[in-house]
């Protein structure tokens, strides 16, 4: 009785551009297959699309990203997977997600839950068939929303109203809301900037600030995930013009010094904020000519690779920078050394970081995005078989020897200079 009240009370028909979105995405996937699956499953069984994916179809934005929901038990999801053939795996069947994968494009299709027990960073959670009380647990109206495949909405708490009005609300109690997951915190600015055409309620800001010490309680791998979709969103040139939610963000992560950069970008960062990926982003913003590199590095735990790029790129522009230092020949070492990421990285850094775009730096962004990295043209066996050098540490510092020349001879050495040092 609940379901056929839920379905005439809160569906919608929407505007065809909202149902052409979806029919593009069984166009464009095997979705249908998914629905399928679970409709087939029992009588009851219901599945739908939500949140990020609806929200973005709606605002007429590119989604990469299908998730969906279904009043089924994660159990129940995966056997009606195994019966269809459909690949899957248990991404978070403890929160009860399972992702299936058709045609390498992942489908995150979690079960309807209720929230027993919150801390701030987890939540304990009962799965329910009841989808008002799934959209209850969710965090703002414009992320409880719900589609079927043709696009019908199902919207509880006008979603699709505050989203076209360019309202951030949040469900309920807004300070109950952000106790049960500090995270939101960083949702909420991440949506404003996106999407907000009105003021920040007063209210709401106050409650944030009242709360920012839980934010303290997220791991670091969370903290840093939501900053990257922060940055890499639409709405993050947004954020130096915003006061409160500049104050926001800078009263969580401190070690951004150079966020204002953003505020003013030159003709070259506005064209190509969009193309450079975050861990350059990110570096733009903490390098600082202090340890605030290693501090990050500590405080958020980066990959090794993540890592290695900031050291680098602090070590690179905390000596001088004069003329030589982009000129080709030290370019050209650079790439030896260190590979092209790390080469277009020192480019880029500088182009952003300038008040005038430099032509001959674009130049060398298109002229190194091509170049073959050089190498040694003399290796461990030719010193062996042509010059009897045996092998050992006298090798090895030959070799050395050898490679210091040819890169500060812009990668060039004669026959009587390898005879110098092999003789020697």
């Amino acid at each position: 009785m609940n379901n056929l009240l839920n379905k005439i009370f809160f569906r919608s028909q929407n505007l065809n551009y909202i149902n052409l979105g979806f029919k593009n995405i069984k166009k464009e996937t095997e979705i249908e297959k998914i629905f399928r699956a679970i409709h087939s499953f029992s009588a009851n069984s219901e599945i739908r699309y939500v949140g990020g994916c609806v929200r973005k179809i709606i605002n007429k934005e590119n989604f990469d990203d299908i998730d969906l929901a279904v009043n089924l038990s994660p159990k129940d999801v995966c056997d009606a997977l195994n019966k269809n053939d459909i690949k899957y795996y248990e991404s978070g069947i403890e929160h009860g997600t399972i992702t299936a994968l058709i045609n390498n494009i992942k489908f995150e299709i979690t079960s309807l839950r209720k929230d027993v027990d919150t801390d701030g960073r987890h939540a304990k959670v009962e799965f329910s068939d009841n989808w008002k009380e799934d959209a209850s647990r969710r965090d703002f109206t414009i992320n409880a929303i719900y589609a079927d495949i043709d696009g019908s909405l199902f919207d509880p708490f006008d979603g699709k109203k505050d989203l076209e009005n360019g309202k951030i609300l949040f469900i309920g109690n807004a300070e109950i809301r952000i106790k049960e997951d500090y995270l939101r915190v960083l949702r909420y600015i991440r949506f404003f900037l996106n999407y907000s055409k009105v003021k920040h309620e007063p209210s709401v800001i106050k409650i944030i600030k009242k709360n920012l010490a839980g934010v303290s309680s997220i791991s670091p791998e969370r903290l840093l995930d939501e900053l990257q979709k922060l940055v890499r969103s639409k709405g993050f040139s947004k954020l130096t013009k915003d006061k409160d939610s500049l104050e926001i963000i800078n009263l969580v992560f401190p070690q951004l010094k150079n966020i204002s950069l953003f505020g003013k970008p030159n003709s070259f960062a506005i064209k190509n904020l969009a193309k450079v990926d975050f861990i350059l982003l990110l570096s733009l913003m903490i390098i600082d000519g202090t340890d605030n590199v290693d501090y990050f590095i500590y405080k958020f735990n980066l990959s090794k690779k993540d890592q290695k790029r900031l050291l680098f790129l602090n070590n690179f522009y905390s000596k001088k920078i004069t003329s030589i230092s982009f000129s080709e020949k030290n370019l050209n070492k650079i790439l030896y050394f260190n590979g092209r990421e790390a080469l277009i990285d020192v480019i880029y850094f500088k182009i952003f970081k300038s008040n005038k775009v430099e032509n001959k730096l674009i130049k060398l962004i298109e002229i190194f995005k091509e170049k073959d990295i050089p190498v040694l043209p003399l290796k461990a066996n030719i010193l062996m078989e042509k010059y009897q050098i045996p092998e050992g540490k006298e090798l090895g510092i030959k070799l050395k020897a050898i490679e210091e020349i040819w890169t500060n001879n812009n990668f060039k050495i004669s026959e009587k200079e390898v005879q110098k040092i092999v003789s020697n």
